[in-house]
């Protein structure tokens, strides 16, 4: 249950990251107006603010391991959102990173 808890919560920070990242780039970079830069910057708060709830105690594991899963879930950003194909090599980095969030956070510890 905590790994499954664990899991939800940091597909909720990437949404909220990505996604904030994403408005504010849509309100500077495409000219979307101060709204959508506003609207980025809230989700950005949210992001911090799930962090919080993760069943790990330490920060930077937290941190550490959720650098993986926005490598990874950037790239399915992309895809959906921005019609991004992503080629071989950038699976095969995914993949890696997601093999990192693994080990950083679910491996046994003694």
């Amino acid at each position: 249950m905590t790994v499954a808890r664990s899991l939800v919560l940091f597909a909720l920070a990437a949404l909220a990251e990505i996604g904030g990242a994403w408005l504010v780039w849509q309100g500077v970079r495409e000219h979307r107006g101060l709204w959508w830069v506003a609207a980025g910057v809230i989700a950005l708060g949210v992001y911090g603010f799930v962090a919080t709830f993760q069943p790990e105690v330490h920060f930077g594991r937290i941190l550490a391991a959720y650098g993986g899963v926005f490598v990874a879930g950037s790239l399915v950003w992309g895809v959906l959102v921005d019609k991004f194909r992503p080629g071989r090599w950038d699976y095969l980095g995914a993949v890696i990173c997601l093999v990192g969030v693994a080990v950083i956070m679910y491996a046994p510890r003694r």
